[in-house]
């Protein structure tokens, strides 16, 4: 899980990148992928959470869409993200 808080003036192209993302992903249909990104109710900071099959690579980086959202990340985030590991103990369709 990666938590990320971005400044207020940049919420309107994160957004549009989280959509170019999101478009290329299913029209692409990576396998073995879980992927999603949440905002909370502050709108400036953002959940993404990720899983990846054992044994698969992760496919992320070879969308060039990926790329450009990463490269604007760097001038839109307020402070840096933080990451953590998570252990799924449940899920409902989500993982």
């Amino acid at each position: 899980m990666i938590r990320a808080k971005v400044k207020p003036t940049q919420v309107s192209e994160v957004e549009a990148g989280i959509k170019s993302l999101f478009g290329a992903l299913e029209q692409a249909q990576p396998e073995g992928i879980r992927y999603a990104s949440c905002r909370l109710a502050d709108e400036v900071t953002y959940l993404v959470f990720l899983e990846i099959d054992e044994g698969i690579d992760n496919p992320l980086p070879t969308f060039p869409e990926f790329h450009a959202f990463q490269e604007a990340l760097k001038t839109s985030l307020a402070e840096p993200p933080t990451t953590e590991q998570l252990t799924v103990r449940g899920s409902y369709r989500l993982f």
